[in-house]
């Protein structure tokens, strides 16, 4: 942060679809996340066409909930919570955290963290009491962000992804949340780790 300016910082649910001027946004955004190494998945610059077609057909999907965050009113990031199918009761507690980033020219400003805990939240108002995640090894500030935020690293996979012709290792995290209005998720968990 520069100067003292201050920043409007927001994180919103995506129900239906987004607006052109939001999606073209989310494209460049998601695009500087890929140059700088920002675990998306893809390790090159996608088309508009291709991310257009992502980010719509996702929304389409069931058992995800979309989320982006903004900066002073441009999208600048994105995650997705993904609920097991309905078909998996055994896990319907938990939920994963998924590709989960913030544009590096947006970093900085505690963006990142909101859009984490806005995750959360809405996890926690479904009933979901356990959140997984994963990330690479190489992501040092993702790796900061969420140990700092309470996730638990259980485990390390040393053969997670492939980069630049290099394997790398990628290592898996939950955290615990409490139901609002729910008994203690210890309680309805019993002992966890």
């Amino acid at each position: 942060m520069s100067g003292g300016t201050v920043h409007d910082l927001a994180v919103e649910r995506v129900e239906q679809s987004l607006a052109p001027h939001d999606l073209a946004s989310l494209c460049d955004a998601t695009n500087a996340a890929i140059l700088d190494g920002g675990g998306f998945g893809w390790l090159e610059v996608q088309s508009r066409q291709t991310l257009e077609r992502h980010f719509t057909n996702l929304l389409l999907l069931p058992e995800r909930e979309f989320f982006i965050a903004r900066l002073d009113g441009e999208v600048v990031g994105s995650a997705q919570l993904i609920r097991p199918p309905r078909n998996n009761e055994a896990q319907a507690f938990s939920a994963q955290l998924a590709h989960a980033f913030i544009a590096p020219y947006a970093r900085g400003y505690g963006l990142a963290r909101l859009l984490v805990r806005h995750v959360e939240a809405r996890a926690a108002a479904m009933g979901i009491r356990v959140i997984n995640l994963d990330v690479r090894a190489t992501q040092a500030s993702a790796i900061a962000l969420f140990e700092a935020l309470g996730y638990i690293r259980w485990g390390t996979h040393p053969a997670y992804a492939r980069v630049d012709g290099q394997t790398v290792a990628g290592h898996f995290y939950y955290r615990v949340l409490e139901v609002p209005g729910g008994r203690p998720s210890a309680a309805a968990l019993g002992r966890i780790g």
